[in-house]
């Protein structure tokens, strides 16, 4: 098995020892790249009652490219595809060495309270968003 490079080691164990609120991150047994995430619905959002569960993959590239996510629970929301494709620029084009798996958690729940109508995937659901 290949030695796991020590970000991601370190990583895991601040995720671990030092959860994010209402989120919960664990590395899967078999592969530590995987994870299995659970973020709950932030309160003062329309997702407030919800619990969605995500799956995080950290490519053999990390930290020099993003990490996969992708949303397991359907959700109705104008940045996430019928797929679960999350379309978030730090997943994407803004992604930086400084950025880790607990900044791209935390920027996924505030994506659930305060949807970018300007870059949906979901065209049908940003219509509802907006007045």
């Amino acid at each position: 098995m290949a030695r796991m490079p020590r970000r991601i080691i370190k990583e895991t164990h601040c995720l671990l020892v030092e959860p994010v609120p209402d989120i919960k991150a664990e590395p899967n047994e078999s592969n530590a790249h995987y994870f299995h995430v659970v973020i709950a619905g932030p309160q003062e959002s329309p997702f407030k009652e919800g619990t969605f569960k995500l799956e995080l993959f950290l490519p053999e590239e990390y930290p020099m490219v993003a990490p996969k996510v992708h949303f397991m629970t359907k959700i109705y929301h104008s940045n996430v595809d019928k797929l679960g494709r999350i379309c978030l620029d730090i997943l994407k084009d803004k992604w930086s060495l400084a950025l880790q798996i607990r900044t791209v958690l935390l920027s996924i729940q505030v994506l659930l309270s305060a949807p970018d109508p300007d870059d949906p995937l979901a065209n049908n659901v940003v219509e509802q968003w907006q007045p």
